[in-house]
């Protein structure tokens, strides 16, 4: 009899171990291991243009105005138009286009930085570069890869077929027409021809700065000076304009904290800019103010003593972009006043929890949180768990520091047309707001106006050949997106048992940060289109002063072909792997002697000529003057 008691109890404890501790295990490793189809945990930001420059998003066929402070990913572009330059940021990075310059994000993710040039001119200033980052410019002839943290210059002609690449601090690889180049600090390349069959290969030192080169390297000292790095990580996009337009103090309670100067009377977070729908992510804020990327993509809102301040939370190397902090009032249902059912929302606080209401993994939940606020992951849990539990019963009631303070309402109409904000606002009562659930979705769905953003309808876009043009890739880029009538994630859908959170008195507690794991995010494949050409229309006289014109391979010696683009070859389908902008590089062949022997004497020679300093200019280049007409 005790052995059969003997032998009863362990199998009792393996079958207790399998009915309770396998499922609990699976579900963690179901819950943290399914990251690749996280959104990324970066994006793009245009903080400055200067003329015009026109905006296309990814998978649509339609130009409009570009907004500063959209996120920009993976399949959008833009054209700078003739005496037009703009700025953007990717982190750390800066990215600076010259006039009548096409550019595309043919990947953005947290290690991917891809970008096509189809033509025009890119400086791209590299203040970070990790062993298993890829930073990639891609043109009509030859795909150029960075190697170190430096400053790039990429030039394309516009017939596609001469490409010039200019480094002045750092070192590269342009890959084309079966070879291989490296290109040093301080050395200009010059690429022409048919990148299938050979090109022609010119080094030379780097010119004298023009306007374009002039500007970005005034820009660059401008960033240097920034004083918000010593409160942010320097990969938090757009921190660069927090100086301009506020200032640094300290809280007891949160440690540094930052206060906009110059906002309007009655100003509030999350109130004076529009909604924009932006895939992955779906409902994104898009702020009107010049520095309003950082605070409303990072951290958390707080009133003190009056006033709004932006908390950071903990300096992460790496900080998760989100595309708006906020909680919704009302939830799917919408929040309803005086008869209509509109949209209300309030900024998160510190230490209180963002639950995405886009797909994520569980580890992704926890790591844009505890980049952006301080809070430990079991906090983060709970709050997860409150809007994702199927047992009502065990629904936590939460409170929020501004829910009573900043509930912003518009109708539906404005928000889903990218109407602004601020001058569509409805009153709504306190115990309004009090009476309604708390949601992490807004329950609306989006419709085409909705991913076009608040950009006017433009006819400036890229010439019909641009458009069409492809580039040589090394780096396989992400398939682009399908237009917004085809998706099919246009309304995210609420996890099952998701359930709205209603207020109570009693407000969680913020704790230290207990960091997670890294995540290794890949961005989601989705089906390839690709956007219709559009016609250039004819433009006003070209601005010197905004210009950026090169000098001519003819003019440099250099052959410079008269021919008109050809017909591309479709891409090599053994390489694995096609676009309809991009085709993969051919493949780098072995050099002959002849041609080693070419590459060593103009290196010999490049090597001979004096060689311009190895940092940029610190003087700005004076701008030419017209001659004095004479008077009488």
């Amino acid at each position: 009899m005790n052995r059969q008691k003997a032998w009863v109890w362990p199998f009792c404890a393996v079958f207790i171990f399998s009915l309770f501790l396998l499922p609990a295990l699976s579900w963690a490793q179901d819950d943290y291991s399914n990251q690749e189809n996280d959104p990324p945990a970066r994006v793009a930001r245009m903080n400055f243009t200067q003329g015009s420059v026109s905006f296309q998003p990814g998978g649509e066929g339609d130009w409009v105005d570009a907004v500063p402070n959209r996120p920009l990913t993976t399949g959008d572009n833009l054209w700078t138009d003739r005496d037009s330059r703009a700025e953007l940021h990717v982190g750390s990075t800066a990215i600076r286009l010259a006039s009548e310059t096409s550019l595309t994000f043919l990947e953005l993710d947290d290690r991917v930085l891809q970008l096509r040039l189809a033509q025009g001119s890119a400086l791209v200033r590299v203040r970070h570069f990790d062993d298993d980052d890829t930073i990639e410019i891609d043109t009509p002839n030859l795909a150029f890869m960075v190697q170190r943290p430096g400053v790039y210059r990429v030039d394309v002609q516009p017939d596609g077929q001469t490409t010039i690449v200019d480094v002045y601090q750092g070192r590269g690889e342009a890959v084309g027409g079966g070879n291989n180049y490296t290109v040093l600090a301080n050395q200009q390349a010059s690429f022409s021809g048919d990148p299938d069959q050979g090109l022609n290969y010119e080094i030379d030192r780097i010119s004298s700065p023009d306007w374009f080169t002039s500007w970005a390297f005034d820009r660059d000292r401008r960033e240097e000076q920034s004083q918000a790095a010593n409160y942010v990580s320097p990969e938090m996009t757009g921190y660069e304009d927090l100086d301009d337009n506020g200032r640094w103090s300290y809280a007891g309670n949160y440690g540094p904290v930052w206060y906009p100067t110059n906002v309007p009377a009655g100003w509030a977070p999350y109130r004076y800019g529009h909604w924009a729908w932006v895939a992955p992510w779906g409902w994104t804020w898009v702020d009107d103010a010049s520095w309003g990327f950082a605070p409303f993509h990072y951290g958390r809102w707080v009133a003190i003593g009056g006033g709004w301040a932006w908390v950071p939370g903990p300096v992460a190397a790496h900080p998760v972009y989100a595309p708006a902090l906020v909680a919704f009032v009302g939830g799917a249902a919408g929040f309803h006043f005086g008869g209509g059912v509109g949209v209300a929302w309030f900024p998160l606080g510190p230490g209180e929890v963002f639950v995405p209401a886009y797909h994520v993994s569980r580890a992704y939940v926890n790591q844009v949180n505890v980049t952006n606020t301080v809070v430990n992951v079991t906090q983060v849990t709970n709050v997860y768990n409150t809007y994702t539990t199927t047992n009502v019963n065990n629904v936590n009631r939460i409170t929020y520091v501004n829910q009573t303070t900043a509930v912003t309402a518009v109708s539906r109409d404005t928000f889903v047309n990218a109407r602004p904000v601020a001058h569509n606002v409805v009153t709504v009562q306190a115990r309004d707001i009090a009476s309604v659930p708390v949601s992490h979705m807004s329950g609306v769905e989006p419709v085409h106006s909705s991913v076009m953003g608040s950009g006017k309808p433009t006819t400036a876009a890229p010439p019909r050949a641009v458009v069409s043009r492809q580039v040589v890739a090394q780096h396989a880029p992400a398939a682009p997106p399908v237009p917004f009538e085809q998706r099919q994630d246009k309304l995210l859908v609420r996890p099952a048992g998701a359930t709205a959170v209603r207020p109570v008195n009693e407000r969680p507690v913020s704790q230290p940060v207990n960091s997670s794991q890294p995540m290794n995010r890949q961005q989601p494949a989705v089906n390839p289109t690709a956007p219709p050409p559009v016609q250039r229309p004819v433009q006003p006289k070209p601005n010197p002063q905004l210009q950026a014109p090169r000098p001519s391979a003819q003019a440099q010696g250099r052959p410079e072909p008269a021919a008109p683009e050809a017909a591309r070859p479709q891409p090599n389908a053994q390489q694995g792997w096609s676009h309809p902008q991009a085709r993969p590089a051919p493949p780098v062949q072995p050099k002959s002697e002849s041609q080693a022997r070419d590459e060593e004497a103009k290196y010999k020679n490049w090597q001979a000529k004096p060689q311009p300093p190895a940092k940029p200019p610190q003087e700005k280049a004076a701008p030419p003057k017209e001659k004095d007409k004479d008077k009488k």
